[in-house]
């Protein structure tokens, strides 16, 4: 699009903003022109208890599907629209809540730890939602006896089980962003600059993690390169978080650890495809139309909220 018509679409999203008290919240990871008219950036559960603070009547979840389910169960007073309802999430998809239940029925002995990026019907079978900033944090706070099935990350599983010493049950799924980063692209950056810190998320794969520096949530990446004094970083997560350290450090490098070569040639950066969904004009029709409406049956968004509120409560 060009930039006479983003700027113009930014003047209308803002005027109906104005017009029907709404607030728009962006992902880390969405476009860098959805970014920059949002009045709230962050990940997906700063977003939803951002949300339940502001007084607003429409809230615009510029995120996936899930997110915008997060936000509606913490907020069930409010209208939440998304932007397009078809922005799924490979790891939240991993994770079928038909499928958890056949397999908590087999592990009945068992509590359920629930990564974030689920669907509101798996956090309705979760004894306790966690982030990946906390989730070390909420493990460790559990018996030390407890059977634990931890989903749907088995990226993400495995590193707390790392740092836990835990042996949780792990779920087989896997966000398809951070599971794709090269290795041999990582390596290769490492060797072309020496003493470059490499800054990964736990989503990553062990190997990926193993050659990492820093190993956070896209939060904590971020706010380790504005409290950094270094001036160079190599970055392994999705790379829409690029625009807000370059903006947050205009100074700083940031070297994006590019996918495997069979997931695109030539690519330098790993870009997830169902943030990307999240269009200016898109943004605009659901302000405008007040459509797609996020919905959650009422027995499980009451469910659902049961397990995140146990997180809060626990962090």
């Amino acid at each position: 699009m060009a930039e006479k018509d983003q700027t113009k679409l930014k003047a209308q999203i803002a005027e109906l903003k104005a017009q029907k008290n709404a607030v728009i919240f962006a992902h880390y990871y969405t476009r860098p022109e959805i970014q920059e008219i949002a009045d709230f950036i962050g990940d997906s559960l700063a977003l939803a208890q951002e949300a339940t603070r502001v007084d607003a009547d429409i809230l615009v979840m510029c995120g996936v599907h899930f997110m915008g389910e997060t936000m509606k169960i913490l907020c069930p007073d409010k209208k939440v629209l998304i932007p397009d309802m078809n922005a799924g999430c490979s790891l939240a998809d991993s994770c079928k809540a038909e499928d958890l239940a056949a397999f908590k029925a087999q592990h009945p002995d068992h509590m359920v730890v629930s990564y974030v990026n689920t669907s509101a019907d798996v956090k309705a079978l979760t004894d306790v939602v966690v982030t990946s900033s906390n989730a070390k944090k909420i493990v460790d706070q559990l018996p030390a006896d407890a059977k634990i099935i931890f989903g749907p990350d088995h990226n993400l599983g495995s590193y707390i089980n790392s740092v836990t010493g835990r042996n949780m049950l792990l779920w087989n799924g896997a966000c398809h962003v951070h599971s794709r980063f090269s290795l041999e692209a990582l390596l290769k950056l490492k060797a072309e600059n020496p003493g470059v810190e490499v800054l990964a998320h736990p989503e990553c794969k062990a190997p990926i993690l193993a050659q990492s520096d820093v190993i956070g949530s896209t939060k904590a990446l971020l706010e380790h390169t504005v409290k950094s004094s270094a001036k160079r970083f190599i970055i392994a997560t999705e790379s829409g978080i690029l625009f807000e350290m370059q903006r947050a450090c205009p100074d700083k490098e940031f070297i994006p650890v590019p996918p495997e070569v069979t997931e695109g040639i030539g690519c330098s950066c790993n870009e997830c495809e169902y943030m990307r969904m999240n269009t200016l004009e898109k943004v605009y029709a659901c302000l405008r139309d007040e459509k797609p409406e996020m919905h959650v049956e009422k027995e499980t968004a009451e469910k659902a909220v049961s397990s995140i509120q146990r997180m809060l409560q626990m962090s």
